[in-house]
């Protein structure tokens, strides 16, 4: 994906809150051999980029004075309760250069699969996305994991499955987490019948009596 960035000449608190009035947003490109470089980009163009899924797991290739960089979304701030985008980073790619990346997990076939269509189990998605580490060649937008052999109460694991080629899953201690669990579905409890012998509803108490005395007939 491409997009268009400007160079930012100022910075600071005071400096970027001019530019989001101005419908900009500020942000950063680091890494690489080059020096950190204050930037700029549309906000409404960012913000619509910012809904697709590949803006936020491919290289991008970034064009700001009308030299094309190649570069990763790192990092994006929004605002608490408004829809805006208050800071966003990019990191260079270098070609020759390893990088760690969260990459989406799109899962297809578990309406296939005997666990769905003959034991009604229901699929969980334990895990939307992995972290890989590839060279930027390698780096793949989305990875693909079919469901069609999930079987009865069956568990799919990261060793389950085949990455694609020079990537390697990065673990942060987690040596071979769930990807998928296979539940059976819930049944819902029966209503516990009435205890016997139990006392009935006591009657409403009697009417009160009243000892008001008859008001006594006027005299003709």
């Amino acid at each position: 994906m491409k997009f268009v960035a400007y160079e930012r000449a100022k910075q600071g608190t005071g400096a970027s809150r001019r530019l989001r009035i101005t419908g900009k947003t500020p942000g950063i490109v680091y890494g690489g051999e080059g020096q950190p470089q204050l930037i700029e980009l549309d906000h409404n163009a960012l913000w619509h980029a910012l809904k697709k899924e590949a803006f936020h797991s491919s290289i991008l290739e970034m064009d700001l004075a009308g030299a094309t960089t190649k570069v990763l979304l790192r990092d994006v701030q929004y605002h608490p309760f408004r829809p805006l985008v208050q800071h966003v980073d990019f990191q260079r790619v270098d070609a020759r250069t390893r990088m760690t990346v969260k990459v989406p997990l799109h899962y297809k076939g578990e309406e296939e699969s005997t666990a769905v269509k003959l034991d009604h189990n229901l699929v969980n998605h334990v895990m939307t996305e992995i972290e890989v580490s590839c060279l930027p060649a390698d780096l793949p937008e989305f990875i693909e994991v079919d469901l069609s052999g999930l079987t009865k109460n069956a568990t799919l694991h990261v060793n389950d499955i085949t990455l694609p080629k020079g990537v390697k899953f990065v673990s942060h201690g987690k040596v071979n987490p769930v990807l998928v669990s296979a539940v059976p579905p819930l049944v819902a409890e029966e209503a516990a019948p009435a205890a016997e012998g139990a006392a009935p509803a006591e009657g409403a108490p009697a009417a009160a009596k009243t000892d008001a005395k008859a008001a006594p007939a006027k005299k003709k």
